[in-house]
């Protein structure tokens, strides 16, 4: 028992510090307009809310401390609204998390020995991709874009067959921290692209046309400290002036409708914009990437969780002037998705689909002429959210990777 105990200790050390016993996730469902507002009151308490109160047509999801949730549920309860408990425990799931990547391999050794099935840290992350660059350096190299807040290089894998200033793929993940499923998707990514070229005619012969960037680790800070402090950080780290609460979400600190309704100006917000477009190193430095490259085709930003695949715009109403072929492109890329395991994804613009959202990368990329901007949200729809069980990276990145290449595929054939 003594050995069990220490065992715990040790984990709590090594891994978050921040403890979740006894939290728990709701899904409540709002009757109505009248009972969606009556959830927003909710907002006030600054809870965790995975998925926001926006429509009566879609659940929401919240984390609630041990503290408050006598109190939320005696809210709802009183107001009649319809609540289930998702998750009862949720450090139960942080402490499963944590065994299963105490008990498996720790650095790469090889391109082929990786463990792909686990999530990883920050420096086995950054570790594999030097990995890939020893290995393939043909066909793989490293670039550092910037470097974070905390000063993080800001690493993105280059994947050309030659040529200068080709067109390009852009595919970034993690850029919420707590997103785990997302990072760990981006190292199954990279590996398909490095076992398909000469193998895959279709793969093949796009990075014949086209090179490929892959930021795996898109906010480097923030991920950090979801190994270190608090599993359910999502914001970046930088310090908010007068205020007490750090981080800005940095889908919400692009130059695209910045600060209309759809983001926060409340620096303890998780939607907290910022205080101006780009203040945020690891956006800017993906801005700066951009503009200096110019030849850019298609823009993949991938997040967890509902099951989503979105187009602009988020800030506004108005229709992308693509809006069919982005449609059109976005049903047979979540077709090809639901061909392997037959994980169903909604898809559309993102106001339309989830909710208003400004500031946004996909609609800052699709204003700089990007016409094939897209995000993923990826799996589950709730049952685990953001704490989606390691035995689920592999299917997940699976089923993924078939709609990226739709994707690109259509990029290759329709150029612009």
């Amino acid at each position: 028992m003594r050995g069990l105990l220490v065992f715990a200790t040790l984990l709590a050390v090594a891994f978050s510090t921040e403890n979740f016993v006894g939290h728990q996730v709701l899904r409540i469902l709002a009757a109505d307009e009248a009972q969606l507002e009556m959830v927003k009151e909710l907002e006030e308490l600054e809870l965790d809310f995975w998925r926001a109160p926006v429509h009566p047509e879609f659940p929401i999801d919240v984390h609630v401390p041990f503290g408050s949730l006598q109190g939320v549920k005696a809210f709802l309860e009183h107001n009649d609204i319809d609540y289930s408990i998702m998750i009862e425990d949720l450090q139960s799931l942080v402490d499963e998390e944590q065994l299963h990547m105490s008990l498996r391999h720790f650095m790469p050794l090889s391109i082929d020995t990786f463990n792909y099935a686990s999530y990883h840290n920050l420096d086995e992350i950054y570790g594999f991709m030097d990995v890939l660059v020893a290995e393939k350096p043909n066909l793989v190299s490293k670039i550092q874009i910037g470097r974070s807040y905390e000063g993080r290089p800001i690493n993105v894998l280059k994947f050309s067959t030659g040529g200068v200033n080709r067109p390009a793929i852009w595919i970034d993940t993690g850029i919420h921290s707590r997103e785990w499923v997302t990072q760990a998707s981006g190292i199954v990514f990279a590996k398909k692209i490095l076992d398909g070229y000469g193998k895959d005619a279709s793969l093949t012969s796009i990075l014949d046309k086209f090179d490929i960037f892959l930021e795996i680790v898109t906010n480097p800070d923030g991920f950090a400290f979801t190994h270190s402090s608090n599993r359910m950080w999502r914001k970046t780290r930088s310090l908010n002036s007068g205020s007490s609460c750090v981080g800005v979400d940095p889908n919400r600190n692009w130059d695209a409708g910045f600060g209309v309704a759809g983001s926060s100006g409340n620096p303890c917000s998780e939607t907290y914009r910022g205080p101006r477009p780009n203040s945020e190193p690891e956006v800017k430095a993906i801005v700066d990437f951009v503009k200096s490259h110019g030849n850019i085709k298609t823009f993949i930003s991938i997040h967890s969780y509902s099951q989503l695949l979105l187009y602009p715009y988020g800030y506004t109403t108005k229709k992308a002037a693509d809006q069919p072929e982005l449609d059109a492109l976005a049903k047979k890329a979540v077709d090809a998705l639901a061909s392997l395991h037959g994980t169903k994804y909604r898809y559309g613009s993102i106001i339309t689909t989830i909710y208003q959202a400004s500031g946004g990368t996909i609609d800052w990329t699709y204003e700089q002429g990007i016409k094939y901007s897209y995000t993923f949200e990826l799996r589950d729809t709730g049952r685990y959210g953001f704490m989606l069980p390691a035995s689920q990276i592999l299917p997940t990145a699976e089923e993924t990777w078939l709609a990226l290449k739709v994707i690109m595929e259509h990029t290759r054939d329709h150029p612009y």
